[in-house]
């Protein structure tokens, strides 16, 4: 009977763990997907902009794993306290990097219909706003792979200056395609671009809510720091 509790524990713990790896692979091929989608944009990288899209079903592919294997430990083991907020919050965040892995394959995708004459209307800030980004990213996958809840906070805190970038690039596009309309069609990818960028901002900051819970048992206040609105 006690082999057979040991078993069961230790096979509990194995399929917990096999969560835990998939969530951290799938964090790193999206962090390399906004890298290549990042290169696409400030180098022009079509090679980067086409195989960040063709990584897409990866994570897809592993977002639907980790949801099987998530309800399986739900059903069959009855997980408690911090293992039941461990194993709802990785459903979640395995959604939000799926989200992702999409927004940064939307970005290579525009990049690719972007002419070599548009790279004068790339304003400096969507560069900033990438590379914030990437960051805020970087940090929430490591605060996921360590359950480090200040590191949680640290992203949370950071999304307001994203959002404010972001404001500054939609009124400077917008001004460029008022003043000149040939430029409305590029600046119409840049903006998407630009909004892309903000909704990976955004869904790093969901990663970073659903650690700190998993982590403290505690959730982040519900109204979160945020910059001007575009209006």
């Amino acid at each position: 009977m006690v082999k057979e509790q040991a078993h069961t524990v230790s096979s509990y713990e194995q399929e917990l763990d096999q969560v835990r790896g998939m969530l951290v692979r799938m964090g790193g091929i999206v962090e390399s997907q906004m890298a290549m989608a990042m290169a696409a944009i400030v180098d022009r990288d079509e090679d980067a902009a086409v195989e960040a899209s063709e990584r897409d079903p990866q994570v897809d592919e592993l977002e639907r794993e980790i949801e099987t294997l998530s309800i399986r430990l739900l059903a069959l083991r009855a997980p408690m306290a911090g293992d039941l907020r461990e194993i709802v919050a990785a459903m979640k965040i395995s959604g939000d990097l799926e989200r992702i892995g999409d927004c940064a394959a939307s970005i290579a995708r525009r990049t690719l219909r972007l002419e070599a004459g548009d790279a004068r209307l790339s304003p400096g800030g969507l560069r900033t706003m990438g590379r914030l980004v990437q960051e805020n990213l970087r940090r929430a996958i490591d605060a996921m792979s360590q359950q480090d809840s200040e590191r949680a906070v640290e992203v949370w805190q950071s999304d307001a200056a994203v959002d404010e970038l972001y404001t500054a690039m939609f009124r400077e596009l917008v001004t460029y395609m008022m003043e000149d309309p040939r430029t409305i069609r590029s600046c119409t990818h840049l903006l998407f671009i630009a909004k892309n960028l903000e909704r990976i901002g955004d869904h790093a900051t969901n990663i970073a809510e659903r650690v700190y819970f998993a982590a403290t048992g505690e959730q982040l206040p519900v109204a979160r720091p945020r910059g001007l609105p575009v209006v």
